[in-house]
């Protein structure tokens, strides 16, 4: 599996009851998310975005707004001035399914667009 598959799949609904990711099954698909990164306990997935504005900040947020609308699978964020911090984790989990990777490989293509 490379980027551009994770990119190119949509978010499924997932089943009452399903597991998290395990860490080793997170960190396997962390390796085709560039810039992201798990934190300690391998329950969310972060990255800091920066940007040259805060003209171009907001249009990140707004593209990232679509995406998730798109995908209804929406991230914690964190804006400032020139920076936007997205957190990712699946609620219904209650840690990290694959949805939230192809969430991250989708905004990694906003930022090269």
């Amino acid at each position: 599996m490379v980027i551009s598959d994770l990119s190119r799949r949509r978010c499924q609904p997932l089943p009452t009851g399903a597991a998290a990711l395990s860490r080793e099954q997170a960190q396997a698909l962390l390796a085709h998310t560039p810039g992201w990164s798990l934190d300690a306990d391998a329950r969310s997935l972060e990255r800091l975005y920066q940007f040259q504005n805060y003209y171009e900040t907001m249009a990140f947020v707004n593209a990232l707004a679509w995406v998730a609308h798109r995908e209804d699978h929406h991230p914690d964020i964190e804006v400032g001035y020139n920076r936007c911090r997205v957190r990712y984790n699946t609620h219904t989990v209650k840690g990290l399914s694959e949805n939230d990777f192809i969430c991250a490989a989708k905004l990694n293509l906003l930022q090269e667009a």
